[in-house]
């Protein structure tokens, strides 16, 4: 008995020494030293998912308890409150996720792009913005299914037709949401909070990742044409963020499909993937 409780207490006093280097791992391999490590794609994409319409979007976006969101981007010491605002046309919706860096700056963070694709399918992704990410970031809903007489598996892009908003914003009823608020003009109920450390907000994005991947292929090219020339940017993110931008951007080997058309940029490849 005396022989069991030694090994159990020299495996706890191993365990705890092991959790510093576990989380300095954890940091090594996730952050990128950018914007976009504080704010979580596929948790977006879950939002959007659990919503009934884009203002309900926006308002689970920037509850402290749904963890999707620890942007700081102007350094004040508070998290940024961020917009939704929907672009639309033809039946392609670009819902531009964007914060107010200051009174007369704004900085989009990533897009949603949504198309319906059949009487009752719909694709949707999110892009990351590349001054938050350092590239252009695709991430999509996916499931694994059984193929093969269920002796093998793969993964296929997801149907979002059954998501409550997607089906509201294509009803006659819908009126297309662009966010009221701006820079210190914000919603009663909110409250900003101080940023957590990103070691810790990395733990909170992790649950997602079985359900969304990264992806190089624009799946709704109409709806990025729609977005792409109402692209916003701010000085001071630029000024803030830039050498970091630029140093993954000169580190990094990237390749975007835009349907037929593919550009690539080549630098020396950083080891690793990225997660988001």
């Amino acid at each position: 008995m005396v022989q069991f409780k030694n090994i159990s207490l020299l495996f706890v006093l191993l365990t705890v020494a092991a959790l510093p280097t576990m989380a300095q791992t954890i940091s090594a391999a996730d952050s990128t030293g950018l914007p976009g490590d504080n704010f979580s794609l596929e948790g977006a994409l879950e939002l959007f998912k659990k919503s009934t319409s884009p203002e309900e979007f926006e308002k689970l976006l920037n509850e402290e308890n749904s963890q999707v969101n620890n942007l700081d981007l102007n350094g004040d010491g508070e998290t940024d409150y961020i917009k939704v605002i929907d672009q639309t046309k033809k039946g392609v919706h670009a819902f531009v996720l964007q914060v107010a860096v200051s009174a007369t700056e704004n900085q989009d963070i990533a897009v949603i792009e949504l198309k319906k694709t059949g009487e009752e399918k719909a694709v949707a992704q999110i892009v990351g913005d590349g001054d938050m990410y350092g590239e252009q970031t695709i991430v999509e809903p996916t499931e694994e299914v059984l193929t093969n007489a269920g002796t093998s598996r793969t993964q296929v892009v997801v149907n979002v037709w059954t998501w409550p908003g997607v089906r509201y914003v294509y009803t006659p009823a819908y009126r297309v949401w662009v966010s009221p608020y701006r820079w210190s003009v914000y919603p009663s109920w909110w409250r900003p909070w101080r940023p957590i450390r990103q070691r810790i907000f990395y733990t909170y994005r992790a649950p997602y990742r079985n359900r969304y991947v990264a992806v190089s292929t624009h799946r709704v090219v109409r709806a990025h044409r729609v977005y792409a020339p109402h692209r916003v940017t701010s000085v001071a993110v630029h000024t803030r963020h830039g050498a970091a931008v630029s140093h993954y951007r000169t580190t990094r080997t990237v390749r975007v499909h835009n349907g037929a058309k593919r550009t690539r940029t080549t630098g020396t490849t950083r080891t690793g993937r990225r997660k988001h």
